[in-house]
């Protein structure tokens, strides 16, 4: 799809379409506070109401403003030696996914985004049926858990970086790092909220290269962000109180939903 049919596109939503959006902002809010990686739902949601490509472009600064708000809570319990270990990797996987999206169209696009939808949420299942291997906590780095995070770090860095790039997808990609890292809660949040920051606002220079936000894409996204802010402090205000388990067996479901609807549309 090109320029002018994607500004077509964003300026001929529906009530409901944008009511749709609204709430998958408020998503990105609450996942940002309270459970990384549930924004696969606002992802499957905005692919599934804009097109493909202009998809991620109006997203990106959603998930910005979710990230600022997620630093704002829990910035003194980031874990700096991990994100300095994945920032080079990410690095790559950011330039394979601008290279791929400097080739890839609107029916393309699609497919790499519910297939990695789906491939997420069976990462996602599989680890949670192995709560062994999380049990060293981040900061012991004798633990065996830790020494294969930190030999896996590569791989999860460029996985994470090419996802995030192409579908902004890279959530679930590092909650599976973090979790085989054994990171607890808050550490867990802390460490996530700064990578997504810096990891997103490198990203906006691509974006706007490939003409993935422009100017009508900025204007949703200033209607759109007032809703992260209560999706935010509603993840806070449940953060310590939250079935940790049903959440993610929803989040599981509805992501994978999510990449059926995208793969088979």
């Amino acid at each position: 799809m090109d320029a002018s049919a994607a500004t077509s596109a964003l300026s001929a939503l529906t009530v409901w379409e944008f009511g749709a959006l609204a709430l998958a902002a408020g998503v990105v809010g609450f996942s940002k506070t309270a459970v990384s990686g549930a924004n696969t739902i606002s992802l499957a949601v905005f692919a599934a109401v804009l097109p493909a490509r202009a998809s991620t472009g109006v997203l990106l600064p959603i998930l910005i403003a979710g990230d600022v708000l997620a630093v704002l809570t829990y910035r003194r319990h980031a874990h700096w030696p991990t994100l300095w270990r994945l920032f080079p990797a990410v690095g790559a996987g950011v330039a394979l996914g601008t290279v791929f999206l400097m080739f890839a169209d609107d029916a393309v696009m699609r497919t790499p985004i519910g297939a990695i939808l789906l491939l997420m949420a069976a990462v996602t299942t599989w680890r949670r049926r192995r709560p062994a291997a999380n049990g060293a906590p981040a900061d012991e780095e004798g633990g065996t858990a830790w020494a294969t995070a930190r030999i896996a770090a590569p791989s999860y860095g460029v996985l994470g970086g090419f996802t995030t790039m192409v579908a902004n997808a890279g959530g679930p990609v590092m909650s599976m790092y973090l979790l085989s890292a054994g990171f607890k809660k808050l550490s867990f949040l802390g460490t996530s909220a700064w990578f997504f920051l810096i990891v997103n606002t490198s990203k906006v220079p691509f974006s706007v290269g490939l003409g993935l936000i422009d100017g009508p894409s900025l204007l949703l996204d200033a209607a759109l962000v007032l809703f992260v802010i209560p999706g935010a402090l509603i993840g806070k205000a449940c953060v310590h109180r939250i079935n940790q388990r049903l959440f993610e067996q929803l989040v599981i479901g509805a992501t994978v939903l999510g990449g059926l609807q995208l793969l088979l549309r």
